[in-house]
């Protein structure tokens, strides 16, 4: 299993997708497989049962994954211990995007929770997870500035 971890808008789910595509293996969205199981979109279970509970899913989705597959995971996946050691079991691959990046492809985006809230509270949650996502990691890629097609070829010619 290969678990591409980072930050919000970092292009997990569009990295994992390509990567699949050159591994020849299935790709697994963890944010959509969630919601199609909960029959709640994230915004809805974290407004009506709050974090943790968007967190416990996160964990029970990690301990049922089987076989072979990329898996783009939420960007908070890291904040649990049990999660990372899961996932540590398999590759796990940090796509790391400066803070520039970040708010450039997250300007306009309404649709996640932890998006809202004022420039320092969103800047101090993503310094907060540099290290978290570091020490998970097998891997580090950079993605700033990079196509994905480019992404997804480096991350492939590590993992040879």
């Amino acid at each position: 299993m290969i678990y591409l971890i980072g930050f919000m808008g970092s292009g997990k789910s569009t990295i994992a997708s390509r990567l699949a595509e050159k591994l020849q293996c299935s790709c697994i969205e963890m944010d959509e497989s969630i919601e199609k199981q909960e029959g709640l979109t994230i915004p809805e279970m974290f407004a009506q049962h709050g974090e943790s509970y968007f967190r416990e899913k996160e964990r029970d989705f990690l301990r049922s994954l089987e076989g072979e597959a990329v898996v783009s995971t939420g960007g908070g996946v890291i904040l649990s211990k049990e999660n990372c050691e899961m996932m540590r079991e398999g590759t796990v691959i940090y796509l790391h995007a400066g803070w520039e990046t970040i708010v450039h492809r997250l300007k306009n985006d309404t649709s996640r929770p932890l998006w809202s809230g004022d420039e320092s509270e969103k800047k101090q949650r993503f310094e907060d997870r540099l290290r978290l996502y570091k020490e998970a990691a097998h891997h580090v890629v950079v993605v700033d500035d990079k196509a994905p097609e480019v992404i997804a070829e480096e991350i492939a010619a590590r993992l040879k």
